[in-house]
């Protein structure tokens, strides 16, 4: 599919809200990340924008919450059903607008799929609980209600996927979602998502799409209509968005950055656990949360370690992925390649050993291996976001716990080792949200809540039956035949 070709897509310079509509605050080209080249684009909602849709969103979302659960269920169904028929034109843009590997961009698509199945399951869960009263007669009913209208602020790299996961269980919960998706991923994440449920028979006003930068997402958090945010990013703008939520005591879910521990401990297969490293350091150019950022190695096995991990790194192809296969595609920018790079180098200055890879050629960066890495350097303290593996060593248990907790981030870890007891011994230890053993930290299974600690996550949960506490909020209702008559 050749977008150059293709007819002008009703989305084209436009945000979803009341139907496709010219954007206030104007329009954006959507750029090829490999080229630069432009593809279409997108309208950018400001802060106009953004009152008009929380106003709607208020109106529709009331009669969606009071929709039968079934008829909700239907149509992320029917959502569902229709995503896999178009999945090659998700896969498409994916591909060309972010800078996914065509295998990337179809699980991620698939993923997505099985998120919006799981989502549809939600409304006929049991709702909520009976309790006792002392007092004679009266009836407490304690119940799950929608929270409102949740602001859904989705990100680049997996824009589809992360978005989703607080689309699809928001909107079958009974809420209204407005989705702010990256204006770097706006058609993937955003566009084609608002197109998808329009077509599936949401309810008009219940999800509208709004692309658009900072400005956007300031409006769209502080705004008083909006009553929950989603937000999955940078721990820094997290923050941010922290505490705004916390002075207005507006419900917040939190999903951050990290810099996950892959601790391989003496006794380690060592080919494992270099193939674990490769996929959990190397997956979609290191553009991931979970991404394998630091390679905590015993002394012992470390030169072997960084051998075998160097080897594959070596074997990977770099290049364009919408012009033929390859392994790894760009970085998302120039001036997140610029960052990538600068980390690296001022490693290497301090006094790691480069391995392998350390060059780019344009936005596509070499795989990369670094050695003799210690915690005062950049690429230990850092989130990289990059194609990086830096590697530190280690000579007891407890200095590799202690490593491993020396980061305020917590989001997730790996541990490979022959012995499964000692293993899950040092997992209790660490203080991430996930960890998994004999694996890399690159995991996201939907029916298991996920989520970090520290600066990784404000302590909410996605997934499973996390996403009934996430998504609603609960009511105490008690009922008595008759009034009861009181001293007063």
């Amino acid at each position: 599919m050749d977008a150059s070709t293709t007819p002008t897509p009703a989305w084209a310079g436009k945000i979803y809200t009341n139907g496709w509509q010219v954007a206030h605050g104007g329009t954006q080209d959507v750029r090829e990340a490999a080229t630069g080249a432009v593809l279409a684009s997108a309208g950018l909602a400001d802060r106009e924008d953004v009152d008009a849709a929380l106003q709607r969103a208020r109106e529709a979302g009331a009669a969606w919450a009071a929709t039968p659960f079934d008829q909700r269920a239907a149509v992320i169904r029917r959502a569902a059903a229709l995503l896999e028929t178009r999945s090659a034109e998700f896969i498409h843009w994916n591909v060309r607008e972010c800078g996914s590997i065509e295998p990337k961009a179809q699980w991620e698509t698939h993923a997505t799929v099985e998120q919006l199945w799981m989502a549809a399951a939600l409304p006929m869960q049991a709702d909520g609980l009976q309790f006792p009263s002392a007092l004679p007669g009266r009836s407490n009913s304690w119940r799950r209600v929608p929270v409102g209208t949740v602001a859904v602020i989705a990100p680049w790299n997996f824009p589809l996927l992360l978005g989703m996961r607080s689309v699809a269980p928001a909107l079958a919960l009974g809420n209204a979602v407005v989705l702010k998706p990256d204006v770097q991923s706006a058609v993937t994440g955003g566009l084609l998502v608002a197109q998808l449920f329009a077509d599936a028979g949401l309810p008009p006003g219940v999800l509208q799409v709004l692309p658009g930068g900072a400005e956007t997402g300031d409006a769209l958090v502080r705004h008083a209509l909006t009553d929950m945010v989603s937000f999955t990013g940078s721990t820094a703008v997290g923050r941010g968005i922290g505490e705004a939520c916390g002075r207005a005591l507006k419900k917040v879910i939190l999903e951050l950055g990290g810099n996950n521990a892959m601790i391989v401990l003496p006794d380690a297969d060592l080919d494992g656990a270099a193939s674990c490293a490769a996929w959990g350091a190397f997956l979609h150019q290191g553009q991931i949360c979970m991404q394998a950022g630091r390679h905590l190695v015993h002394r012992s096995v470390a030169n072997a370690y960084a051998e075998k991990l160097a080897a594959r790194a070596q074997a990977l192809v770099v290049g364009d992925p919408a012009r033929g296969p390859v392994h790894l595609g760009p970085l998302i920018n120039d001036r997140q390649t610029a960052k990538v790079h600068g980390i690296v180098q001022a490693s290497i200055a301090a006094g790691a050993t480069l391995v392998t890879g350390g060059t780019h050629d344009g936005r596509f960066y070499r795989p990369t291996v670094l050695t003799g890495v210690t915690p005062q350097m950049p690429a230990f303290g850092e989130e990289i976001f990059g194609p990086v593996a830096p590697i530190t060593v280690f000579d007891t248990d407890e200095e590799a716990v202690a490593l491993a907790n020396g980061s305020d981030y917590g989001l997730a870890a790996a541990i490979h080792s022959a012995d499964l007891g000692r293993a899950t011994a040092l997992a209790a230890r660490l203080k991430t949200g996930m960890v998994h053993i004999n694996d890399q930290p690159v995991n996201n299974e939907f029916q298991v809540p996920f989520g970090g600690m520290g600066a990784s996550s404000s302590g909410g949960r996605f997934g499973g039956p996390a996403n009934l506490e996430t998504f609603t909020t609960t009511q105490w209702v008690s009922t008595l035949a008759k009034p009861v008559p009181y001293p007063f």
